[in-house]
């Protein structure tokens, strides 16, 4: 990497101006306008002049070889002096919590709340091979999911995170790796240009939950995808017949903000009215601690936190304990 690239690293930290070159003549220079540091300062958040400076201060190594297939690896202990590499540790930390990964970065191990490896094990035998594919994940968090869409070879790759903390964490990782067709933009699925028609393949994992409209979440998902593109949709789901939802009246499992969670059949028919053909699951699982934790680089409150000592079939509101469902379906 030679200094340039540095110094357009730091002034662009999330490589809108790779993004702009790449995406001009295409359906997705639509969303140029929302990839920009006007943009970004825009959203006016109190700490945003603290992280960009954070990420101008991070020492810049150049990673010897980088891992995205098995993991989300980039460099080694030996690519940084001792300097950076406790510089570079001091920054990461400074931006807990980290909530999805895990990560390694310079031999760092980023041991997040949500081991999201185990969720990608979980549904990337099932879907479409991403070779050559433009995706998009909505809800991205720091992108570990997207890192890991570019191990399996997507040509492009774009996530979208409102919230500006993980979006910051995602701009210190791709400092080091700035080259990559992976983009987050820091707004929300209804910040998207309507009838985008842009993508082969959209995840959705974790959001559905938080839409105060399921459907219209779906609507939304399916106008980003082209004819023929996949939705790979993860989402908390609860048992029942078709047309039960679960619908909180406060919260659940800790979390404010979910407004229904669907019996798998109802999510089958949600899906089949929005349009989408093809619906298939692939994937029930329970969560555990094994998989959602408290860790050093996020020391708060997680699922352990949130299930019934006496019970841990059921959440400290008396409701059922989190399960998810993996579903994939087709627009045509």
């Amino acid at each position: 990497m030679n200094e340039t690239q540095v110094n357009d690293t730091a002034a662009d930290p999330l490589s809108y101006q790779q993004f702009c070159q790449l995406s001009a003549g295409t359906p997705l220079a639509a969303l140029q306008d929302l990839a920009s540091l006007e943009f970004l300062h825009s959203l006016r958040h109190g700490s945003l002049p603290a992280w960009l400076e954070l990420l101008a201060r991070t020492p810049q190594p150049t990673p010897v070889s980088i891992d995205l297939l098995n993991k989300v690896r980039i460099g080694e202990r030996g690519d940084c002096s001792d300097q950076q590499h406790a510089l570079i540790r001091e920054n990461l930390q400074a931006l807990i919590p980290w909530r999805k990964g895990p990560f390694e970065l310079f031999g760092i191990d980023i041991d997040t709340e949500w081991r999201s490896d185990m969720k990608w094990d979980r549904l990337r035998e099932h879907i479409s091979p991403l070779t050559g594919r433009s995706v998009l994940d909505v809800g991205c968090g720091s992108a570990y999911h997207c890192f890991r869409m570019l191990g399996a070879e997507a040509r492009l790759v774009i996530g979208i995170e409102p919230h500006l903390p993980y979006v910051m964490q995602f701009a210190l990782l791709k400092r080091f790796v700035p080259q990559l067709p992976l983009f987050v933009l820091p707004v929300t699925m209804e910040r998207l240009p309507a009838g985008l028609a842009a993508f082969d393949t959209v995840f959705s994992m974790g959001v559905l939950y938080h839409r105060r409209s399921p459907i219209d979440h779906l609507l939304e998902l399916k106008a980003c995808l082209r004819k023929g593109g996949e939705l790979v949709l993860e989402t908390l789901v609860v048992d029942g017949p078709e047309g039960y939802s679960l619908f909180p009246e406060g919260r659940y499992s800790n979390m404010g903000n979910v407004w229904f969670i669907p019996s798998c059949a109802t999510a089958e028919s949600w899906l089949h009215r929005c349009g989408f053909n093809n619906i298939r699951i692939v994937d029930i699982s329970v969560t555990t601690s094994a998989e959602q934790r408290r860790t050093e680089w996020m020391p708060f409150q997680s699922l352990e936190d949130s299930l019934d000592a006496a019970d841990r079939s059921t959440t400290i509101e008396g409701l059922p304990a989190p399960k998810r469902a993996i579903f994939i379906a087709s627009v045509k």
